[in-house]
């Protein structure tokens, strides 16, 4: 059995995201998906709760060829210390999937072997990226998995984060 753990924050969830499990998922038994900052939401760079993101995840997800479990995980604020956070918060895992060069070398460090996939689109397959669009009132539907787009709308997630994004005109 080998499991395989990948993180992100999924504010939203997209289809580089899904490019990527669905490569995991050709290479593992199992995936660990770890929410990230899942104590954030309700602002315009994480506007969505954890318990959101694992909608969004678990809904675009359905088909993917292996089992696979979305863990919130809470920052803690301490490099040091954060591969032993996270291996308290998910079931074991034999191999960490990431590009973002802190989580290579905080895993690496720990003795976990890290391999970094490749990303798709990432210019426009990106968070920060779609949250843009939403803000700008410009197409970002293309850019999710279908469930997420559903998920979002069933939230009122792209009124929320105009609206969390307006300033109180209070200078």
């Amino acid at each position: 059995m080998k499991r395989g753990f990948y993180i992100g924050r999924f504010q939203p969830y997209h289809e580089g995201h899904q490019y990527v499990l669905q490569q995991i998922a050709k290479e593992v038994d199992e995936i660990v998906i770890g929410i990230g900052s899942a104590q954030l939401s309700h602002t315009v760079d994480n506007p969505f709760t954890a318990g959101e993101r694992v909608l969004m995840i678990t809904r675009s997800l359905e088909s993917l060829p292996c089992p696979f479990y979305a863990i919130p995980i809470e920052d803690i604020k301490r490099n040091a210390l954060w591969v032993a956070h996270v291996l308290s918060m998910t079931p074991p895992f034999d191999l960490c999937y990431s590009s973002n060069p802190l989580v290579v070398r905080l895993f690496e460090e720990a003795g976990i072997t890290v391999r970094s996939p490749a990303m798709y689109e990432r210019q426009t397959h990106s968070g920060t990226e779609i949250r843009r669009r939403m803000l700008a009132g410009r197409s970002w539907k293309r850019l999710v998995p279908p469930a997420v787009a559903e998920v979002l709308e069933e939230i009122d997630g792209v009124t929320r984060l105009k609206q969390i994004a307006r300033d109180d005109g209070d200078d």
